[in-house]
């Protein structure tokens, strides 16, 4: 009976691991130095994985098809973790509240997984959407500048477009002024 209740129990894996990079301490991205040092958090942050003890994990039995597995193993993961931690970047928080995961009576996001029949893969699952959410919330408000091919570009199109708009216009007064000059004899 113990054993039975102890795989129905939370895990909580709070301890904190320092395999992510430190966040910057920004709320808000306002200046370019501010959209830079985001740019460099979050291309570190691309390469690293969220690690399980920065989570809490909760495990019950997953629905539909699959049998005995489904019903007798806990492989649904549901992931839950604070939207305060430490290694979520502050700039982030309101695209992270305004996603369908975060729930804000706990103000805490929450993620599950009923993908797999294996509860290890369900985790991952799980640890890999995290960190797909809080990559594209990071980096959302990022303003990225233009290459200077791309504002080459953008002036000979502009030029083009006064070209253009200049044509039309003196097209457009040679049909008006060929109106006027009519004979009425």
């Amino acid at each position: 009976m113990l054993r039975c209740l102890s795989l129905l129990a939370p895990r909580n894996y709070s301890q904190a691991a320092n395999s992510l990079p430190p966040t910057p301490e920004l709320t808000a991205l306002a200046t370019p130095e501010d959209h830079h040092e985001a740019k460099a958090w979050i291309s570190k942050f691309k390469t690293q994985t969220i690690p399980k003890s920065l989570v809490e994990l909760n495990f019950s039995r997953s629905s539909g098809p699959g049998g005995q597995n489904v019903n007798k193993v806990n492989t649904k993961v549901t992931l839950k973790c604070p939207l305060d931690s430490s290694w979520i970047p502050a700039w982030a928080h309101s695209h992270i509240k305004a996603n369908p995961h975060y729930v804000s009576s706990s103000k805490s996001i929450q993620i599950q997984s009923t993908v797999f029949r294996s509860q290890s893969q369900n985790i991952d699952d799980c640890l890999s959407k995290l960190h797909d959410l809080v990559l594209s919330a990071s980096s959302a408000d990022i303003k990225n500048e233009p290459t200077q091919e791309q504002r080459k570009r953008v002036e000979f199109l502009e030029r083009a477009e006064k070209a253009r708009r200049r044509q039309d216009k003196s097209y457009r007064s040679e049909v008006k002024k060929n109106r006027s000059k009519r004979g009425w004899d």
